[in-house]
């Protein structure tokens, strides 16, 4: 048996959890810090916190306990990307063998180093692509870029994927591929603003078109390898965030585009990820003197950060 623990009972924790169930072989177990949480899926079966009407498998299980991890082949981190490195200490201190650990949140430290390089293990990689939790918990077909060493891609399509209709490209360059999943959330908001403004698909494209170039000059920004952008995590998340309503990034750009107020200091339950990769992504680009090479992202940073109109920005992005 694969021994597979995911952290984060969350949406899309669940998700998954449930997607790697339909491998007989796979032995899945959801971490949770939600005591709640824990008791509903071990004696119910269900988490109506996230799925209200979903039933899932009976050979999926939850725990609080740390001990967990301590035989896992595989651990999946799906937890808030600020929490990831302290959680891995955590883990590190729980288990003597070497699992793999995968990173499947999305976003930067604080500081803005790539989350995957500040885990304490050996074994680390990323999964991202386009995958909206509904979507994959009812089982749809779902795809990913696995980034990180070879032989770990190949165990864990051949091991860990059969049954579950996850599909999996590849690419060596873990940064890129965490790279992608920031980047793309902020140019969802750049594209959900015009697509309010102008319901247009032709202006809808002609930003998705900028943003695909400007996401592939920021990989060689970052020294990363530009293929990323037409694998799943670059060109097929950005497609799937910028472009489909489902997305929290893409409809906050809606309500800009529409004229409604907004100001990025509120604090709100839900989590905007491009709100931050804006002022992050702002800052790098002209502290290294490059910013007239993005006017996406700084058409974003005026427009949220400082004090252009929605005209300017419309000016800036379609000039």
């Amino acid at each position: 048996m694969n021994n597979i623990v995911i952290a984060g009972a969350g949406t899309f924790g669940t998700a998954v959890a449930e997607r790697l169930c339909w491998n007989n072989n796979n032995k899945v177990t959801l971490h949770t810090i939600e005591k709640d949480v824990e008791k509903e899926i071990n004696e119910k079966h269900t988490n109506r916190k996230y799925f209200p009407t979903r039933q899932l498998s009976k050979h999926l299980s939850a725990t609080s306990s740390f001990s967990v991890f301590h035989d896992a082949d595989v651990v999946m981190l799906v937890i808030p990307s600020k929490a990831i490195v302290s959680f891995s200490e955590e883990i590190r201190k729980n288990t003597e063998g070497e699992p793999l650990i995968i990173n499947l949140a999305k976003g930067m430290s604080d500081s803005g180093a790539f989350i995957t390089e500040n885990i304490p293990f050996r074994r680390t990689a990323s999964m991202k692509g386009p995958s909206f939790a509904i979507e994959t918990i009812n089982g749809y077909p779902t795809s990913f870029t696995f980034g990180g060493k070879r032989e770990d891609y190949l165990y864990f399509r051949n091991e860990i994927l059969p049954g579950t209709q996850f599909s999996l490209d590849y690419s060596s360059d873990v940064r890129a591929v965490e790279l992608m999943s920031i980047l793309k959330n902020m140019y969802a908001i750049a594209i959900g603003i015009v697509s309010g403004k102008f319901n247009s698909p032709n202006v809808d494209f002609l930003v998705y078109t900028k943003a695909v170039n400007e996401m592939k000059d920021l990989l060689g920004i970052f020294g990363c390898s530009s293929d990323a952008i037409f694998r799943y995590c670059g060109i097929g998340d950005l497609g799937l965030t910028a472009l489909n309503d489902l997305s929290r990034n893409r409809t906050l750009g809606m309500l800009i585009g529409k004229g409604f107020g907004f100001d990025p200091n509120t604090k709100s339950s839900t989590v905007v990820e491009g709100l931050r990769t804006i002022k992050l992504i702002g800052d790098i680009t002209r502290e290294k003197g490059v910013a007239d090479d993005f006017p996406l992202v700084q058409a974003l940073y005026r427009l949220i950060y400082e004090d252009d109109s929605l005209n300017d920005y419309t000016l800036s992005v379609l000039g």
